[in-house]
């Protein structure tokens, strides 16, 4: 999954399984949000 910093800006890929602290690498702040893809969904209602 990627996340972006919520303090930097910087995007991080983090697998939640494996991880034993969520923080960033670069700033060392501990909010993360989770980047979510621009795109719509079509749903067909019948």
């Amino acid at each position: 999954m990627i996340y972006k910093c919520v303090d930097c800006g910087k995007e991080v890929n983090i697998e939640l399984k494996s991880a034993k602290k969520i923080i960033c690498p670069s700033c060392g702040y501990r909010i993360l949000k989770k980047v979510r893809p621009n795109k719509s969904m079509k749903v067909m209602v019948r």
